[in-house]
């Protein structure tokens, strides 16, 4: 098993990364497939939100992965600071945005299920006013780390701002603890669910389905990034040859 300093040199970590892409991408788009297919076909209405609830197969996978995009970023960026390692932040980049288009989708399916279930496309949530803060800040970091790369630098502000951001985390997950709002509080725990098992065994389906497709763009993205690297550094070679 390679330790993680061995997979930061770029050609060990393309060498897995090509044949893992494939690998993640078509598990996690059919298990995407099946587990809509059983959601919206194979699973009852709900007693009181009716057909509304079927929305939560695909809100709850947005929900965690815009928020593990950022906990991608804060690690990477951690990694990236305490040994320099250009991969981690690499992958730091690659995650943000998949992580904000997530984390947007996460936002407008909780609107369409809000609109019949609270009666408003919108509250100003404990929940829903965090992801939208986390929203903003991913966009804060996609367009930080261009700015720093497209000058030169080496990427330490932006890493700083990714492990900064995460301080959104708790506040998101803890958010329906700390205040009494309009969102409904924690449904899904390890140990205990209010919802009925006949309308969440889909769930874990496209939940992991989700995953898998996230872990592959966010690979696709990093293997761009490098390529793209690979070509510059080419061309500027050439030039000075020239």
């Amino acid at each position: 098993m390679p330790s993680l300093h061995a997979l930061a040199n770029p050609a060990r970590f393309l060498k897995i990364a090509r044949p893992l892409t494939p690998a993640l991408f078509w598990p996690g788009v059919a298990l995407i497939l099946f587990g809509a297919w059983a959601g919206l076909t194979q699973t009852p209405p709900d007693y009181l939100q009716g057909e509304t609830v079927r929305i939560l197969y695909i809100h709850v996978p947005t929900a965690w992965l815009g928020m593990a995009g950022w906990s991608g970023i804060a690690i990477s960026s951690l990694s990236y600071l305490i040994w320099r390692h250009p991969l981690a932040m690499t992958a730091a980049r690659a995650c943000a945005v998949p992580g904000a288009m997530f984390a947007a989708l996460c936002l407008i399916t909780g609107s369409i299920w809000g609109r019949p279930t609270w009666g408003t496309w919108w509250q100003w949530d404990g929940r829903l006013t965090s992801m939208l803060l986390l929203f903003f800040v991913y966009l804060g970091f996609i367009g930080l780390a261009r700015a720093d790369a497209d000058r030169g630098g080496d990427g330490r502000i932006a890493a700083l701002y990714g492990v900064a951001g995460s301080v959104l985390l708790p506040i998101i997950r803890y958010s329906v603890v700390w205040w009494n709002t309009l969102h409904q509080g924690q449904s899904i725990g390890l140990t205990k669910n209010t919802i009925d098992n006949s309308i969440l065994w889909p769930l874990p389906f496209t939940l992991g389905g989700f995953t898998l497709f996230f872990a592959a763009i966010v690979l696709m993205r990093m293997r761009a990034m490098l390529a793209t690297a690979k070509a510059e550094a080419r061309l500027r070679r050439m030039a000075v040859e020239a």
